[in-house]
């Protein structure tokens, strides 16, 4: 029974998931625009558990959360989210035996709530008449209040999620820089917790000082420049509404914008012409990467992140025809190739 019981305890514990956590590729993706070669770096993470960079966050505030004692075996754990969080959460609740409750707002894919519902958590759908988002985040919070052996991560606002790409992301990306031959000149990624852009940025610019550091949000929807949501806009999993807590806007570098519409183009030519079937946030990222490229015009590289795969957007219009504007880059880019290092 003892022996047993031992290995039991080390097949359900965060040591086992964090082997499927992680050491993602990095991809060198080569492209033209306007006819002129170029290149970037994009951190291809839906090698992880579940198919999303947020893996990352959700098993390093657990692992803390369980050496602080601040959550324990049984205990239910409820978030607020998007998406790819709550199935994170989902997912390693279910193999390290927590109930999981998420609040998600009620116009996110169907495939998320489908996803979240088929590890065995419950979804709580919040419409706009209830808040929207900030609605969601009230919810999880008075549920916890109202309940006991309850652990809610408050990913917006826990600095373990900027310590988790702090201590993996940022260090993996450094080290595949470095077998690429190139130096860091700029990270950016789109803002949903801003644990992403935080975590990479302390880490690249640890070792290199002078990185730039920019947080991306879309045009239709400047959350980052406002305070506050204003318009609305496609790209699921960023700008949520509100600035998060954990997000330092004076440390980092200016913010870089990007029209919904061409990021949905964007990412649906990286499926068709490369195949790398990833989600509208990544299109969004490559867009805000590629202007980087453009304004810094160095030969040491701009990095971002692709957070996720299609595969939670094919009813959305990620997988419909998307009307070309005059202001759209993507257009302008033509796909070539890419290389990866693991």
């Amino acid at each position: 029974m003892t022996i047993h019981a031992s290995v039991s305890a080390k097949a359900r514990s965060v040591s086992a998931i964090r082997q499927l956590v992680g050491n993602t590729p990095l991809l060198e993706v080569l492209y033209r625009i306007d006819g002129r070669e170029r290149r970037l770096y994009a951190k291809y993470e839906s090698m992880n558990m579940t198919g999303s960079v947020k893996d990352r966050m959700a098993c390093h505030i657990l692992a803390e959360a369980y050496a602080t004692e601040q959550l324990e075996s049984g205990w239910t754990i409820v978030e607020a989210s998007s998406g790819n969080t709550g199935i994170a959460f989902a997912a390693l609740g279910a193999a390290l035996g927590h109930p999981v409750r998420i609040h998600m707002p009620d116009w996110m894919s169907r495939e998320r709530v489908q996803l979240i519902a088929s590890l065995g958590a419950e979804v709580v759908p919040v419409s706009a008449a209830d808040g929207g988002f900030l609605g969601a985040v009230q919810q999880a919070e008075r549920f916890a209040r109202e309940h006991e052996h309850v652990f809610l991560p408050r990913q917006f606002e826990n600095q373990a999620n900027v310590r988790a790409h702090a201590s993996t992301t940022g260090p993996e990306i450094l080290l595949q820089l470095e077998a690429f031959g190139v130096r860091p000149a700029a990270f950016v990624a789109g803002v949903g917790t801003g644990g992403t852009v935080m975590g990479v940025g302390r880490a690249l610019r640890a070792a290199f000082p002078r990185v730039r550091v920019h947080p991306l949000e879309p045009a239709n929807s400047p959350t980052l420049r406002t305070g506050q949501k204003v318009g609305t806009h496609r790209i699921q999993g960023i700008s949520d509404e509100f600035v998060p807590a954990v997000v330092d806007l004076a440390w980092l570098d200016e913010i870089v914008d990007v029209w919904d519409g061409d990021a949905i183009l964007m990412a649906q030519a990286l499926a068709r012409d490369l195949g790398l079937a990833v989600g509208i946030s990544s299109g969004a990222n490559f867009l805000g990467a590629a202007q980087l490229v453009e304004q810094i015009g160095s030969p040491d590289a701009v990095v971002t992140v692709f957070c996720d795969s299609n595969k939670k957007y094919l009813s959305t219009d990620l997988c419909r025809v998307e009307p070309v504007r005059d202001d759209y880059v993507s257009p302008r880019i033509e796909l070539v190739g890419f290389r990866a290092v693991r």
